[in-house]
Formats: C-alpha cells, sequence, structure tokens
C-alpha cells in the first residue's frame, strides 16, 4: 500500500462526514471509494486530488532528504 494512499484513508476516515457525502461531492463513486477504503482496489490520481481538495488538503511533493 502506498504511503499516499495510507494517508487518503486517514483523512476520509477523520472527516467528519459520511463517505456517501463524500462520493457525492467528488463524483467518485461510492463502490470505488467503499473498495479503497477496504484496501481491494486504489484510486486514479483524479479521484485522490478531487477526494483530497474536497476535504480541504492538497497533495506537496518534496525532495528527499539524503539519508
Amino acid at each position: 500500500m502506498s504511503v499516499l494512499f495510507k494517508q487518503v484513508r486517514q483523512l476520509i476516515e477523520a472527516a467528519e462526514e459520511s463517505r456517501y457525502s463524500i462520493s457525492r461531492a467528488t463524483g467518485v463513486s461510492e463502490s470505488s471509494l467503499s473498495q479503497f477504503m477496504a484496501g481491494t482496489k486504489g484510486l486514479s490520481q483524479e479521484s485522490i486530488e478531487k477526494i483530497v481538495a474536497h476535504l480541504g488538503y492538497a497533495i506537496k511533493v518534496q525532495k528527499q532528504r539524503n539519508k
């Protein structure tokens, strides 16, 4: 499981709205959202971006530090 998927699942779980509501607001099907939350299926980049933006967050990419 990718770190991004794990973080998005945590955001959805912490949201004070139902998955149904998130689905309706973002256009991501309730079925796809349920499968994503169960870890049986991923979501497209577009779907992830819609969900993250709806929940009031942004995806940020930054360079890793050298170890």
